[in-house]
């Protein structure tokens, strides 16, 4: 029996036009937060901001937030504890599914994000030059002070919050307000909107070195040895996130293949 060339056309063109299903809010955010888990922006055992913090951060509603959170807790990447001292923790950095959402999340906007963080070393340069330039002695008490918060940091929480004074007061040595309103917002845009940096173990040991350093170098008004200490310590970062985008790339790539190969 011949085919009927219209009703082939047809069913081809049906299959194109077929409906695309679109991800909710929810669901991106989802993505996102497993990202910043892979990243170290969150990590095992710590409690998530609530979800009036998270929709303030990510400038979304709370609705989408609870949803996020509702498919994070379904596929055991965060538990829920109630009564004081309880709300939303990290329960794991992997689940089944962690690939393909990471590779939602940084796949399409990874140009513009290379793109950012290119201009946060640049920027930070500048800060740390024009800082080593105008500290004054108030200046160098609070960046001593918090490179030393740092050092006897405890956890994550602790060497998170010395890490953001430390820069925030490098920031504020430029006597710029603008500048320090600019490290802040790309602050944000590299951590995908968490305003968290990635940590890790390894992150930490070369902060430790990394920020007396740059401490030192902004206190001694070296501008030249200030900018090259910022644009090493910046590239943490960097670098985390791509290593994390070419791992997830390459295992994405051998799962095609061997999909393609077993078929």
């Amino acid at each position: 029996m011949t085919e009927d060339p219209v009703e082939a056309v047809s069913e081809r063109f049906g299959a194109l036009l077929a409906p695309v299903p679109m991800r909710t809010a929810g669901e991106r955010i989802a993505e996102r937060i497993v990202t910043a888990i892979a990243l170290g922006e969150f990590v095992p055992g710590q409690r998530l901001p609530t979800e009036r913090e998270l929709a303030a951060m990510l400038e979304v509603s709370r609705t989408s937030v609870r949803e996020a959170l509702q498919r994070l807790q379904a596929s055991g990447y965060v538990t829920t504890r109630r009564g004081r001292g309880g709300g939303t923790f990290v329960k794991t950095d992997r689940g089944p599914d962690s690939d393909e959402m990471i590779r939602r999340t940084l796949e399409p906007a990874w140009s513009e994000l290379t793109g950012i963080l290119d201009f946060r070393s640049l920027v930070e340069q500048l800060i740390a030059r024009t800082a080593a330039q105008r500290r004054d002695d108030t200046d160098i008490a609070a960046i001593r002070r918090a490179v030393d918060d740092y050092a006897r940091a405890a956890d994550r929480e602790e060497s998170r919050l010395a890490d953001h004074t430390l820069h925030q007061a490098i920031a504020q040595a430029t006597h710029n307000a603008r500048l320090v309103d600019l490290s802040a917002r790309i602050r944000r845009e590299v951590s995908l909107g968490f305003d968290a940096e990635p940590y890790t173990a390894e992150v930490r040991h070369r902060a430790l070195h990394q920020h007396p350093e740059l401490a030192e170098a902004v206190i001694a008004g070296d501008q030249a040895r200030a900018a090259d200490c910022a644009a090493a310590h910046f590239s943490l970062t960097e670098d985390m996130l791509t290593e994390l985008y070419a791992r997830i790339s390459l295992r994405t790539a051998g799962e095609s293949d061997a999909r393609s190969q077993g078929q």
